[in-house]
């Protein structure tokens, strides 16, 4: 059939411009021609792209965002429970190997152009490459990669002139390949030039904060893979001494505008998709109540979520007052048995996240200074004032008055693996890739905040408790996702040899590379 031909170009990561690519028609032509698409065109679609489909009503609200228990569904709760849908997945890795295929033409033409800006142009695409492959490659493992500066020939995507059925590289060449992209991407930026003329949607054309996120997000994925990867350690210590996040004004964003097409990914769920599905978990509103975990109530909670029984419109609109009343707040039960959704959990009076979630112009956070001091800590030995300046640095993000910051960072206890990684875990909110990742990596938040397989939850009256049963019997989060189906009718070689390298095969509980 046409419709899995076109499919199947994007699962090998090639580009089939359709109708809603239109302006992008003419990225083939001549580049000194005056009706070509201007790179800064391709590129702000392309990073839009990115967030869009990875912080939508899919791979985050009915995948990532259960499961690390940000989000829970009110319809479709087996979803939630780990029986999730193909054409999720199969959605997401589409439209990352399109995303990636447009930042492969921005390197093509700008190299061909060979202008002023041209390397920052370069240098912008190759961090943003890396940003996508390392999300596919946290998602699936093994994927079909490309890289700019390498000629591996286990590189193969992006190439439909050599191959459409391009290898899956491991995931030790593709993480080890990021970082070395990320180091040269930074040395790359030239600062008396913008990035782009226009069009840069995260960091406006400012080359210093590129410059800046290429070492935030190199010494991320360094210190993600550091406990497999020797050369990691020396590319964590280059990427601080480089220059990484120096403040909340550094956060790396995807700006959105206040029409319905150029609106926020969770927004859009609300509004253009009329999707009402998604509260906030009630396991994270107990956090932030103080009820789980160990650092008491959380002033943040105000700033992340809505009170009980807000309407979603009221939310986005801002209509509405916080409360200091912390029952006002009520999260919906996290994997409940289908048959006791009505019975004792009545939906009418759930928190929604708030409005600086879910507005129509609310940025997309790819990356944040508190992570980095979180990061910090971790590679400083589990450093004290690294973690309280990584609280600090989330809780003035999300506006929380200067007093109650003050308040709840002296009352922090010590900093250790537990304490660090849970408030990292607190500021990546609305993050659930990054999260998931972090989970896997370190193994917290553990069950005193989370509501893992076997654990006892509670429903919203109160005593009524349950336990949490994965529909697929692991027991277990997810590891990782399987392949999209579509890859085995359209490249069934290689993906069955790189079902063939993971422990379990692909399933679920088959564990990443750098998972321990």
């Amino acid at each position: 059939m046409k419709y899995n031909k076109i499919i199947g170009f994007a699962l090998v990561g090639l580009m089939t411009f359709t109708s809603c690519d239109s302006d992008l028609a003419g990225v083939n032509e001549n580049p000194n021609d005056p009706e070509m698409v201007p790179t800064y065109t391709i590129f702000n679609r392309a990073t839009k792209r990115v967030m869009d489909n990875t912080r939508d009503g899919w791979m985050a609200a009915r995948l990532t965002s259960p499961w690390v228990q940000y989000g829970a569904q009110i319809n479709y709760i087996e979803e939630d429970r780990y029986l999730y849908r193909e054409t999720t997945t199969q959605g997401g890795w589409n439209q990352l190997y399109f995303a990636a295929n447009n930042f492969k033409k921005i390197i093509e033409i700008a190299s061909e152009q060979n202008l002023s800006t041209s390397p920052n142009e370069i240098a912008a695409a190759r961090v943003m490459l890396a940003y996508t492959f390392m999300t596919l490659a946290d998602h699936w493992g093994d994927v079909p990669y490309w890289s700019y500066g390498s000629s591996d020939p286990e590189f193969q995507a992006l190439n439909i002139q050599e191959t459409t059925t391009p290898v899956y590289a491991p995931q030790s060449k593709i993480y080890a390949d990021l970082l070395k992209e990320l180091s040269e991407a930074n040395d790359q930026f030239t600062l008396d030039q913008p990035v782009f003329g226009a069009g840069d949607g995260i960091y406006d054309g400012d080359a210093s904060k590129w410059k800046k996120f290429a070492n935030s997000l190199r010494l991320r994925i360094a210190n993600r893979v550091k406990g497999v990867l020797p050369a990691a350690q020396a590319h964590i210590t280059d990427a601080i001494n480089d220059g990484v996040f120096e403040s909340n004004a550094d956060n790396a964003a995807q700006t959105y505008g206040t029409s319905s097409s150029e609106g926020n990914p969770f927004w859009a769920t609300f509004f253009v998709d009329a999707r009402t599905d998604f509260a906030v978990n009630d396991r994270f509103i107990r956090l932030l109540k103080g009820d789980n975990g160990q650092f008491g109530y959380d002033p943040r909670l105000q700033q992340m979520a809505a009170p009980a029984g807000t309407s979603v419109a009221n939310v986005s609109s801002n209509g509405y007052t916080p409360s200091d009343d912390l029952d006002d707040y009520q999260g919906m039960p996290y994997g409940l048995p289908e048959n006791r959704l009505s019975a004792n959990n009545p939906i009418a009076g759930l928190s929604f996240a708030s409005n600086q979630v879910i507005s129509i112009d609310a940025p997309e956070i790819l990356m944040e200074y508190s992570e980095v001091l979180f990061i910090l800590s971790e590679v400083n030995g589990w450093d004290q004032g690294y973690y309280e300046q990584g609280v600090r640095a989330s809780m003035e993000k999300w506006g929380v008055e200067a007093s109650k910051v003050d308040a709840f960072v002296a009352g922090l206890p010590a900093a250790n693996k537990e304490n660090v990684i849970s408030q990292k875990y607190v500021a990546l909110y609305m993050q659930p890739q990054e999260a998931w990742a972090e989970y896997r990596r370190t193994g917290y938040p553990d069950g005193d905040i989370l509501l893992l397989p076997g654990g006892t939850g509670l429903e919203i009256d109160g005593t009524t408790t349950y336990v949490f049963n994965p529909l697929p019997e692991i027991n277990h989060m997810p590891y990782r996702v399987r392949y999209p189906e579509g890859e085995f009718s359209l490249n069934e070689a290689n993906v069955n040899e790189a079902s063939s390298r993971l422990s379990n095969g692909d399933t679920m509980e088959s564990k990443l590379w750098w998972m321990p």
